[in-house]
């Protein structure tokens, strides 16, 4: 098992603050883990990404619209300003996305699953990526209509991927 590692999850909805509670409860021991709402994250918070070292978890609902919640919006467009170097995260952020969709939100039901219902999800990963942060696990999509059932793999495969990070 590794040493102490500290875990930043940081939610944007309300299925994501149910899940950042189930992933701090799940913690295995040599992991602290800190849960932030997206919302309490200021200008200055959000700058900070910038100058510091951190592995983070970043779960994140789409609503309506293909739209964040209300509470994530300032959260999501901060990365999401074109103006941000492409080595602003790189050797500073480790992360991974968790993109909760519901797919009865959109028009066409029938032809939808789990990629088509999570745009924020998707974009956030994109971008942190396209501004060097490392990828530690792959992105994760949820579709709430079908009972969420990626949820807890996803979870599990976290925890064994970290659990191998020097």
């Amino acid at each position: 098992m590794r040493k102490d590692m500290q875990l930043t999850v940081f939610w944007g909805g309300e299925v994501a603050d149910a899940i950042s509670d189930q992933i701090k409860q799940e913690a295995p021991s040599g992991f602290e883990v800190d849960v932030v709402a997206m919302e309490s994250y200021g200008k200055s918070d959000l700058e900070a990404f910038k100058d510091s070292q951190m592995t983070a978890v970043f779960l994140l609902q789409t609503v309506e619209n293909n739209q964040p919640p209300e509470e994530a919006s300032k959260f999501l467009r901060f990365f999401k300003r074109k103006t941000h170097p492409e080595t602003m995260l790189a050797d500073k952020l480790k992360f991974a996305v968790l993109g909760l969709g519901d797919s009865n939100l959109l028009l066409d039901r029938q032809t939808t699953g789990a990629k088509d219902c999570n745009a924020c999800g998707q974009l956030l990963d994109t971008r942190l990526e396209a501004l060097g942060a490392t990828r530690i696990y792959e992105l994760g999509l949820t579709d709430e209509r079908t009972g969420m059932e990626e949820v807890e793999p996803w979870i599990v495969g976290l925890w064994e991927t970290l659990g191998k990070i020097e």
